[in-house]
């Protein structure tokens, strides 16, 4: 009857009234809204109505796109409203609003409030990659009742760039979901999961009444830094500017940004020649930048060619990290074509420029895009540029395809070099439960992206064909949900005729009833030829290889959760049955919904860990064991304090057992020479106090604490000495006190 009479309360032909964010739905307020209450399951992926009664509602204002949501929950039903920070919810009842303010698929923005008034927001590109170092300014409430909880949003239009609509109304693109964090079930209008191959085409298409609004912000910030090993104070000031006078052209800059000094990156170890990729947390560096992301290389959003951490990097000449001047960035549409521009600049005569334009235009079925990047390298007097035709032809529902071509030129002491590659994805969704995708990429052997964007290496081709199943109808009493079977064949050649590898893999992800999931896979390489790992040196022959993982995590339940995983990685020189074998625990503790503890610990044993020396031209093979610690603390004392604790420390000796030298044919052959040991040993610490004055205005008071230690000689070493001595590193000790307020006209 109470369902009943709210259907007919919100039906009434009220008058409009403005939206008061709290929370609590004023059917007066939300009258004229658009009722939205086919909600389907989305996980497991059934598509059927779901158990769990939620309605939605949404309307455009003059303030923004206001949303409201009604989470019907039973007291057989737990609700789950740990607190958390930013962007790193866990399994907690939430709502999730995702928009794509242009309703052509090609970018998108999702707003995420939890039960305990929490949010995370993240930018959506290249139909379902999330990237969650966006903040965006928005406003949200929760209420709770005996009967369930409601949920109210308020997206400003000054929040993203957007085109001109139609007349008075623009058609835009809209889902919501929900999710019970004690099952881990979510259910979604319309019916689409981003877990499928298009997700951000296949929103709801709604027309909404066309609103602009123009925005001023100006976010100063200060920093003050103590050193107490080198006893030296500094200080450093800069700026970050955000305009939009309308709803087609979006200008951000920067001067002398923030280089993230708060936002510490974890403890990697990495002897490979390929790098470690990083995110961005600098605020200018993640406003709107899913327009200029543009994969190339992999199959997921990592490589790209613009990569922010490469500005303010270190320097080219190897001395300290680049002094970036400032940057600016703009975003708009004209005619019907979207345009972007970016550029920005370092300090000092080594300091390098970076630019980039962008221009995308979209038609019935299709989408093309075009950009060309250009890096300014003084010290090395190198040029590089880099040129890019991506498009996306969706002929049905069923099929797309997804490709892209690229060229670099670069010029460095007066020698132009020059070569291409291209890369094509075909997706097939053959029905419901059944999904093939090929891939094939190719890099020339000159191809150079790495001055402005990542990738892991060139002159490869790759070709991948894979066949997916999902399995949703397991029975009631079956402690699983859902279960997604993945199998893949593909093929790695180089284009000097090197015969890399041919592999396949096998995996399934499963969803467990009790809210928790678990993964596993393994998968094997032929003999082949690794054309990397001596930089430039030539191809080594190597064994077959084989890889095995499974993972499991146990959602919260009163106090605890977990996540264990265990992994076996032969790579190496000595076969498959000389593999790494690694194991993770990560249990945490929540004392209560505000404060709450986690533990990692890893081991791994490496009997065959093969690295190049290049001092001597070797490959040398150690037998390696590593242990890493990861301790941490969230105390959120209130809706705008937090305090964070967190340590890492690691310990790794590696134990010299041979070395090699590449013998004709990419043999490898046993070299007499002596060999050393080495050891490493890392500690970060940091407690970080965190104020919000406003929205996207803080103060950050963070000691941190840190150092590393490599040493090379006969040894011997010891995993646990290392460890245990890892804590006693004080090469930096840092106090820092940073103010950002932002002032918006």
């Amino acid at each position: 009857m109470r369902a009943l009479m709210s259907a007919l309360v919100f039906s009434l032909p009220l008058p409009a009234v403005a939206i008061e964010v709290d929370g609590r739905i004023d059917p007066t307020e939300w009258a004229d809204a658009q009722r939205v209450d086919d909600f389907r399951m989305t996980q497991p992926l059934t598509r059927e109505p779901t158990r769990h009664g939620t309605e939605a509602w949404y309307k455009a204002t003059e303030q923004g796109l206001a949303i409201a949501f009604r989470n019907r929950q039973p007291a057989d039903v737990p609700r789950t409203k740990q607190r958390f920070q930013r962007d790193r919810n866990g399994n907690v009842d939430r709502v999730n609003v995702y928009v794509d303010f242009d309703g052509d698929g090609r970018s998108g923005y999702n707003f995420m409030v939890g039960l305990s008034d929490d949010i995370a927001d993240s930018t959506i590109s290249n139909e379902n990659q999330f990237n969650g170092d966006w903040d965006g300014n928005w406003t949200h409430a929760v209420s709770e009742d005996a009967e369930g909880w409601s949920a109210e949003m308020l997206i400003p239009w000054h929040i993203a760039p957007m085109r001109q609509g139609d007349g008075k109304t623009r058609t835009i693109g809209l889902a919501f979901d929900r999710v019970v964090g004690n099952s881990n079930e979510r259910m979604a209008w319309p019916a689409i999961s981003f877990n499928e191959q298009r997700y951000l085409s296949e929103l709801r298409k709604v027309e909404v009444p066309q609103y602009s609004q123009s925005l001023l912000a100006i976010t100063p910030y200060v920093v003050g830094l103590y050193d107490n090993v080198d006893g030296k104070a500094d200080f450093d000031a800069g700026a970050d500017i955000f305009w939009k006078p309308n709803g087609q052209f979006q200008l951000s800059g920067t001067i002398n940004p923030d280089f993230g000094q708060v936002e510490s990156d974890g403890i990697v170890v990495n002897f490979s020649a390929i790098e470690t990729f990083f995110g961005d947390k600098r605020p200018f560096f993640t406003e709107n930048q899913g327009y200029f992301e543009v994969p190339f290389g992999s199959l997921g959003n990592a490589q790209q060619l613009i990569y922010t951490r490469r500005i303010g990097a270190l320097a080219d000449d190897g001395k300290s990290a680049g002094d970036v001047a400032a940057a600016v960035k703009i975003n708009g549409s004209i005619g019907g074509f979207g345009y972007g521009v970016f550029a920005a600049t370092e300090n000092d005569d080594v300091g390098r420029d970076f630019y980039a334009l962008r221009a995308t235009r979209d038609f019935a079925g299709h989408g093309v895009g075009a950009m060309v990047t250009r890096v300014n390298r003084p010290f090395f007097d190198r040029e590089a540029t880099v040129f890019s035709l991506d498009h996306r032809w969706s002929p049905n529902a069923r099929w797309t395809v997804r490709s892209n071509v690229v060229g670099s030129s670069v010029e460095q002491g007066g020698d132009r070099v020059r070569d291409s590659g291209g890369q094509m994805r075909i997706d097939h969704q053959i029905n419901d439960a059944w999904r093939q995708q090929l891939y094939l990429l190719h890099t020339g052997g000159d191809l150079q992206l790495n001055d402005f964007g990542f990738l892991d290496r060139n002159n490869f081709n790759y070709g991948r064909y894979e066949l997916s199943r999902r399995i949703t109808d397991l029975p009631a009493e079956s402690p699983y949900a859902s279960h997604q079977w993945r199998y893949a064949v593909s093929r790695r050649t180089n284009d000097d005729g090197v015969h890399i590898a041919d592999a396949f893999a096998i995996n399934r992800g499963s969803e467990r009833r009790d809210g928790g999931n678990q993964f596993f896979e393994i998968a094997g390489w032929t003999s082949g030829h690794d054309d990397l790992i001596t930089r430039g040196n030539g191809p080594v022959k190597h064994p077959g290889r084989l890889f095995g993982f499974a993972e499991r995590f146990f959602p919260k339940k009163k106090h605890w959760s977990l996540y264990t995983n265990l992994r076996y990685n032969a790579e190496g020189l000595g076969g498959i049955d000389r593999g790494a074998w690694s194991t993770t625990l990560e249990p945490a503790y929540a004392v209560n919904d505000d404060l709450s503890f986690s533990l990692g610990l890893e081991l791994q044993r490496n009997p065959d860990w093969v690295i190049w020396d290049r001092d001597t031209r070797r490959l040398v093979t150690y037998g390696s064991e590593q242990a890493l610690l990861t301790l941490g603390s969230v105390w959120l004392i209130d809706g705008k304090q937090e305090l964070r604790v967190r340590l890492e420390a690691l310990g790794l000796d590696a134990d010299a057992k041979h070395a090699s030298r590449v013998g004709p044919g990419g043999e490898p052959v046993r070299d007499p020479g002596a060999v050393n040991d080495f050891a490493l040993r890392n500690l970060g610490f940091q407690v970080r106090y965190r104020y919000e004055f406003a929205p996207l205005s803080y103060l950050y008071v963070a000691y941190v604490r840190g150092g590393s230690l490599f040493q090379r000689g006969a040894g011997p070493y010891s995993v646990g000495e290392e460890f245990s001595e890892a804590f006693d590193m004080r090469d930096s000790e840092q106090l820092l006190v940073k103010l950002s307020y932002r002032f918006e006209i």
